[in-house]
């Protein structure tokens, strides 16, 4: 019975997978399983230029961008404001090796474009080009309806050139973080979609993950998709190298093998060294501008406070001095008695104004940049330490709360 074959990946051996092999903007000479003559029935497609295949340029007079021109500028058109935001952030807490541009991201395993490859048969029994261009079409109408919000198809190609038709798909999910900048994260981006955990029971891993029940969801319209067209396929298809068993509803009922629980750990521990990763990020962010903030506040208290009580003592001298000469001002003429205090209040004003150029001077002293990166960092540290204990202070509140579950089926339709 013919099979469906749909697989997924990013990366390989040489780092993230290139767009190159998808519209064949390399030498067909050097590959041996390609046939030139058959290449010119291929057909491409991408967010940018549409359809076309090799034919169309060769009768067009005009400039073709290939699939990894179209994808650098999908990555510069829709995620720089989140690089730049992030430098920002990066500048603030005083690392900025930690910044990233888009293309950065366009080659990162984690944020990179996700490859899938479609086949349905084998090379002995396979179905036609046209029905293969016919079902991509209606799925990724489809897709697109359900989940063209927050998944973003970036270029397909139909190869017809090799042993057996097939289609090469690349997209790449995406939404918007706390500071309201759009950037490429799939978990949360299908969370957004209303995806849950196949098994909610259990911690999030690589084989428990929402992605597993994105994709069930994926072949499961595929298969209806392919009944339209009059194909009864086997139900059983290889995804990758396991297999899935769906009901209608779309969420996966049972896994059939799970990976070495060696694997497994692994993957565990790494999902929690990234998570562990950003909340460090957050959290040195917030440290400092709570940390710039207190010295901001303490520099104006302390200048306020050595203004108030210098000038208390002083003022308190002068008046001494004005309380002795208003007992003894009998023994003085109306004159000399109005010039004393006449002087006495210029002393009083001169003590004002000297307190107020003290003032500035301490303020600018203790706000210099080398001052203030001096006392910064003690109050850092403290502060990081304040922070620490009230989140694990918290985590435990929230640990000890009453869970309920929230089966969101947003994305997800019977």
């Amino acid at each position: 019975m013919t099979k469906l074959t749909r697989h997924n990946g990013r990366t390989g051996k040489d780092g993230a997978y290139s767009a190159k092999h998808n519209d064949r903007r390399f030498d067909l000479e050097l590959a041996d399983h390609i046939d030139q003559e058959r290449a010119k029935g291929n057909i491409y497609w991408d967010c940018y230029q549409g359809y076309h295949n090799p034919m169309d340029d060769e009768s067009e007079d005009k400039v073709r961008f290939s699939f990894e021109e179209v994808e650098e500028a999908y990555y510069s058109d829709h995620y720089q404001e989140y690089c730049d935001g992030q430098h920002e952030r990066n500048k603030k807490t005083g690392h900025p090796e930690r910044n990233r541009d888009t293309e950065d991201l366009r080659q990162d395993r984690r944020t990179c474009p996700e490859e899938t490859i479609l086949q349905i048969g084998t090379m002995e029994d396979s179905v036609s080009p046209e029905v293969l261009a016919q079902i991509a079409e209606d799925f990724y109408e489809e897709f697109d309806r359900r989940f063209g919000e927050y998944v973003h198809i970036l270029d397909w190609s139909l190869h017809l050139d090799e042993a057996t038709p097939h289609i090469h798909e690349r997209h790449v999910f995406d939404c918007k973080n706390k500071y309201g900048e759009l950037m490429p994260q799939q978990e949360k981006a299908l969370e957004e979609l209303g995806f849950e955990l196949p098994y909610l029971d259990k911690k999030m891993s690589k084989t428990n993950n929402r992605k597993v029940t994105f994709d069930a969801t994926c072949r499961v319209i595929l298969f209806d998709i392919c009944e339209k067209h009059g194909l009864h396929l086997d139900q059983e298809p290889e995804y990758g190298s396991r297999k899935y068993l769906e009901k209608q509803d779309y969420i996966i009922q049972k896994q059939k093998e799970i990976l070495e629980q060696k694997e497994a750990e692994l993957s565990q521990v790494q999902t929690q060294l990234d998570e562990m990763t950003l909340k460090v990020e957050e959290l040195e962010t917030l440290v400092d501008e709570v940390a710039e903030a207190a010295y901001d506040k303490a520099v104006e208290v302390v200048t306020n406070t050595v203004q108030i009580e210098t000038m208390k003592a002083d003022l308190h001298q002068v008046n001494e001095v004005r309380a002795k000469l208003e007992d003894k001002a009998k023994h003085y003429p109306i004159k000399e008695k109005n010039f004393a205090e006449k002087v006495l209040d210029a002393v009083s004003r001169r003590i004002k104004n000297a307190m107020s150029n003290i003032t500035q001077k301490i303020i600018m002293t203790l706000q210099s940049p080398e001052m203030k990166k001096q006392n910064l960092e003690p109050i850092r540290r403290e502060a990081k330490k304040s922070l620490l204990a009230t989140l694990r202070e918290k985590e435990e509140i929230v640990k000890n709360m009453p869970r309920t579950e929230n089966h969101r089926r947003k994305g997800v339709e019977r």
